[in-house]
């Protein structure tokens, strides 16, 4: 890993979805614009945190909320809400839908026997993240991150060839189950998507270390928080106080923030924070800039 940033990293959505008036435009345009970076939600995750291989996000997700990840192979499974249209199915939401413990344990016990006649446990770590628990002799192929598949055709993005078969045939079974769940029929009446399918992603064990040149982070993704934990570095709740108040070597995630909560709730917090401290503002799209206290005083740049 690099040596601890002197700055406070920013890591911020999609450039795209910030539109030419946004507030946090004219503090770009006052940066510097540096080489890109890492795209996307995992591949940001993985610039910022290094471990052997690829990032298992179940295990780690696992055992940060149940602390019993290590000597297993683990598999995300979360509650995900399709919709079909003319061409196919879509993937709308994946693990973070509104769902109460006793839905999810409704659900999940639905779906165990289809699992444990494959030798694979389900466990619900939380009403919105549940794992799976995978025998050392099944292969786990490719899986697509929820990222790379929502607004999608699903069908495009299943674990292909024939260490795929098994997936996409359980892939098939959970949905038909979950379709007809009266749970389902109820979240309907209340308005409410239905969970009618389970996403697998992020497969891997628990690795023995994480690496990190972060000195802390403030944020809520729950696998950021789960990196830090592992990586041995301090967490913060992203409150007003906290963003204004980020210290120099610190992350601070407002990737998963829609751009007009970053210009209503955030925005007054980054303009106090750029007046005292270097930020290297990095977008989910790759773009990156970094800003200094004094380059404020650039106001005629407005390109």
């Amino acid at each position: 890993m690099e040596t601890t940033p002197r700055h406070v990293e920013c890591w911020l959505p999609d450039l795209q979805r910030f539109d030419s008036m946004h507030p946090l435009r004219a503090l770009l345009r006052q940066g510097d614009r540096l080489p890109d970076g890492a795209k996307g939600y995992l591949g940001g995750l993985a610039s910022y945190f290094s471990c052997d291989g690829e990032l298992p996000a179940a295990a780690l997700i696992r055992d940060h909320l149940a602390g019993d990840a290590a000597d297993a192979c683990w598999l995300s499974a979360d509650p995900a809400w399709i919709q079909p249209d003319m061409s196919g199915a879509r993937l709308l939401a994946c693990g973070h839908l509104p769902v109460s413990m006793e839905e999810a344990e409704a659900l999940a016990e639905t779906l165990q026997p289809v699992f444990a006649d494959e030798g694979i446990k389900l466990d619900i770590s939380s009403p919105q993240r549940w794992h799976l628990r995978v025998p050392s002799h099944i292969a786990l192929p490719n899986f697509a991150a929820p990222e790379q598949a929502l607004g999608e055709d699903l069908y495009d993005h299943l674990p292909q060839g024939p260490e795929g078969r098994r997936w996409r045939v359980l892939f098939n079974e959970v949905q038909v189950l979950l379709h007809q769940h009266p749970c389902n029929a109820e979240r309907r009446e209340r308005g409410l998507p239905p969970i009618n399918s389970l996403w697998f992603w992020g497969g891997g064990v628990l690795p023995s270390r994480v690496d990190t040149a972060l000195r802390g982070v403030i944020g809520e993704d729950l696998l950021l928080m789960a990196l830090a934990h592992r990586a041995g570095i301090p967490t913060q709740r992203r409150t007003a106080s906290t963003v204004d108040a980020a210290p120099v070597g610190w992350l601070l995630d407002l990737q998963d923030q829609p751009t007009d909560v970053i210009a209503n709730e955030w925005w007054s917090c980054l303009q106090a924070l750029s007046k005292r401290s270097p930020l290297l503002l990095s977008s989910a799209s790759g773009e990156r800039w970094l800003h200094r206290p004094w380059h404020r005083l650039r106001f005629w740049r407005r390109g």
